[in-house]
């Protein structure tokens, strides 16, 4: 895809003030948000799942928090995962100024891998991941557990700054996202695609599995 191709994709949907807003506060802490391209996305993934319950790993200062929760149903909640208080103080804002009602947003500070399995199996629409690079396949199983059948997980930078496509690119975080597409891929029970969008997305539909004598 050519630059001026992959730009006019990633502004295709206009970004308002308080979307702008919340980037700027990210700039401010050192939070790299998801792109207008990958945000755009996830709207559409919660609009078509008509989705009612959602869990966000990774925070931020809201920008990713309210692409999903515009796309999601009035009354849809939110379950947003971060380790940084300060991170989540600054997404309420974005939410409030976005005039999302307090109830829709749950914020829960705490490190993923404790919190996650303390939320309920089989409840969620989506899962959107957006943390520690290192901990994504960690992330995905949780998110196999956490999703109903027909459930979607999403994963941001799934390119990782052009660096999973080059097979000399060795790193712990490159190596791990680059696993995880693996893993996915090769799950006969997930329908996945890996959208060139922002830093790439991966997104995957967990596929209803009938129980023995169903």
């Amino acid at each position: 895809m050519k630059p001026a191709s992959w730009s006019y994709a990633e502004t295709f949907i206009a970004e308002d003030d308080v979307l702008a807003a919340a980037r700027a506060r990210a700039e401010e802490v050192g939070v790299a948000p998801i792109g207008s391209g990958g945000g755009t996305a996830l709207r559409f993934l919660t609009s078509v799942l008509d989705a009612r319950a959602v869990v966000e790993i990774g925070t931020g200062t809201g920008v990713s928090g309210l692409w999903l929760l515009r796309g999601m149903r009035a009354d849809g909640v939110l379950t947003t995962v971060d380790i940084e208080a300060e991170h989540q103080r600054l997404a309420r804002e974005t939410f409030t100024d976005a005039g999302i009602p307090p109830q829709r947003a749950r914020t829960i500070s705490g490190s993923a891998l404790d919190v996650l399995p303390r939320l309920t199996d089989g409840h969620y629409d989506l899962v959107f991941c957006d943390a520690d690079k290192a901990e994504y396949d960690a992330y995905l199983t949780e998110a196999l557990r956490l999703l109903r059948p027909g459930g979607v997980v999403a994963f941001d930078n799934a390119l990782w700054h052009d660096r999973v496509a080059d097979p000399a690119q060795r790193d712990e975080e490159t190596v791990a996202i680059r696993e995880l597409g693996k893993r996915v891929a090769a799950d006969d029970d997930l329908v996945s695609v890996l959208l060139p969008v922002g830093d790439g997305l991966l997104v995957a539909k967990k596929v209803w599995s009938p129980e023995p004598g169903e």
